[in-house]
């Protein structure tokens, strides 16, 4: 029996959910430089840092979460 199109998107799709789980529940983080210059004469530096996970992961991990202003409560 041989796999049909919609099958293998299915798999993908239950594939890619169970990544961005693993993702939250471990948390990753992402990060970056951007350098902007002109004639080898650097003129900006821009570092980016970025961590992604879920708020029971972080919390967790004692990391406090607080609120941002004007955002809606749930």
């Amino acid at each position: 029996m041989s796999a049909t199109r919609e099958d293998i998107a299915r798999q993908r799709e239950v594939a890619l959910v169970d990544l961005v789980d693993r993702l939250l529940a471990g948390g990753v983080v992402i990060g970056g430089d951007i350098t902007l210059s002109i004639a080898d004469v650097d003129l900006v530096y821009v570092g980016l840092r970025a961590l992604i996970t879920s708020v029971a992961t972080a919390e967790e991990l004692g990391m406090s979460i607080r609120p941002v202003p004007g955002a809606p409560h749930r």
